[in-house]
């Protein structure tokens, strides 16, 4: 029987998963496509981030939460380095190039790369079962990034490597958030994030300010990406892991391929072919095998 807490940790993990899960559609409904841009990934990563930061600042204010402590400023910064600048630049700028379809399948590999994170921050040893199911969902996610580039020889598209940093940068960003939300409210590790990295956001915000004429459309994707995915996202989300435990409720990010191709159906007007579905729950099978293998603590 799960407690109290676990329970309320995976349906708050849940709610995060499903905002995310929305996060790479909206995206590209802001960026637009080749043919037809709308905002630069550049303005949408930063411009995001400046949005939730001014709601952030409200936010502490309203709450009285106190300065962080000296030793988490550090992790703070990575935190915005992971999910501020790293995950939404990537992203961003990798959307107007790929169908928001195809990048869920990317997405596949983000439960994996969390869970290696973790383990590694909290001084745990994964087994070898582990890191091969680990390197097998890596090797699958590349393949299907190499048979959809349309690229002769084995050349990997720069939006996919882009997603695959992406990817990366988010596990990190995820495993200092967990982190610091078991000595700190979760909600005011993203807020806090967020404010560090204003000084940067803005200016560049400034710079990337759109000139042309953006569709509205494009402007309400952009504001889900700043209120939901940029902030309310990670109140459930860290809150969640720090609940309900990272190597449990990361879990749920096995959802979040799927919900995004879903999603981008009917808002993009994307078809979901056979080949993303296979590929996608071949990374699914393999990432629920590896969760599911013994991990050592390190002594």
């Amino acid at each position: 029987m799960l407690s109290h807490d676990v329970r309320k940790g995976l349906w708050l993990g849940l709610l995060g998963v499903t905002i995310f899960a929305l996060t790479l559609p909206m995206t590209r409904m802001a960026v637009g496509t080749p043919q037809a841009p709308q905002l630069s990934g550049v303005f949408i990563a930063v411009g995001r981030a400046v949005v939730a930061a001014l709601l952030s600042a409200v936010f502490l204010w309203l709450t009285r939460a106190p300065w962080p402590q000296r030793t988490d400023w550090r992790p703070l910064g990575i935190v915005a380095l992971g999910v501020v600048f790293g995950f939404p630049l990537c992203t961003s700028i990798a959307m107007r190039h790929v169908e928001a379809v195809h990048a869920s399948v990317i997405v596949g590999v983000l439960p994996l790369a969390t869970a290696a994170v973790g383990a590694w921050l909290h001084r745990q040893r994964p087994s070898g079962g582990f890191w091969f199911c680990a390197g097998l969902g890596t090797a699958l996610v590349v393949a299907f990034a190499l048979l959809r580039s349309g690229r002769a020889g084995l050349i990997l598209a720069p939006a996919d490597a882009l997603l695959l940093l992406a990817m990366a940068c988010a596990a990190i960003g995820y495993g200092y958030g967990a982190q610091l939300s078991q000595r700190m409210r979760p909600d005011y590790v993203i807020c806090w994030a967020l404010l560090i990295s204003l000084p940067v956001t803005l200016p560049l915000a400034i710079i990337e300010w759109p000139q042309s004429v953006i569709t509205v459309q494009a402007w309400w994707a952009f504001v889900y990406v700043a209120v939901f995915s940029m902030w309310l996202g990670f109140f459930a989300w860290y809150r969640a892991l720090a609940l309900g435990g990272t190597v449990r409720v990361s879990q749920l990010q096995l959802l979040q391929p799927f919900l995004g191709m879903l999603f981008a159906v009917p808002l993009l007007g994307e078809t979901l072919d056979w080949v993303s579905a296979g590929f996608g729950l071949a990374v699914i099978a393999v990432v629920f095998a590896g969760r599911k293998m013994p991990v050592s603590v390190a002594k």
